[in-house]
């Protein structure tokens, strides 16, 4: 089994209490799929810090305030997924694709309808039972 790779992945939520999806871009691994936004942390990050970078480089916000809420580990059959979902309480910007990647607001309640990424499912039942 190949080593973990530690990602953090954003619950942010607009003034509507709707939290954003993004949509995996094409020539990615499950392309097509929604996802939480976020990313790789690199070697020598810390969480908050890849959280802030890659917030900033997929969607164009700065984050002011987030904190860990949820921790998993999910096996993919070509690699292990160790994802760390932090809540986003405060942040400056306004989130768009910066990548080409689609995006959507979602209420909580409808998120078991999207197409979203198996590692990303457990989240959506903590963030259901947390709105």
């Amino acid at each position: 089994m190949t080593a973990s790779i530690l990602v953090v992945a954003a619950a942010l939520y607009d003034t509507s209490g709707r939290v954003l999806i993004a949509q995996r871009p094409q020539g990615k691994p499950q392309a097509g799929r929604w996802e939480f936004p976020g990313g790789k942390v690199a070697a020598g990050e810390t969480e908050a810090a890849a959280l802030a970078r890659e917030l900033a480089e997929e969607i164009g916000i700065e984050v002011l305030d987030a904190r860990p809420f949820m921790r998993l580990t999910h096996e993919y059959p070509e690699r292990r997924v160790e994802l760390s979902l932090w809540i986003i309480g405060r942040y400056a910007g306004v989130a768009v694709s910066r990548e080409g990647q689609a995006l959507k607001w979602v209420a909580p309640r409808d998120l078991p309808g999207e197409d979203v990424l198996e590692a990303d499912r457990p989240f959506i039942e903590a963030l259901m039972r947390r709105s």
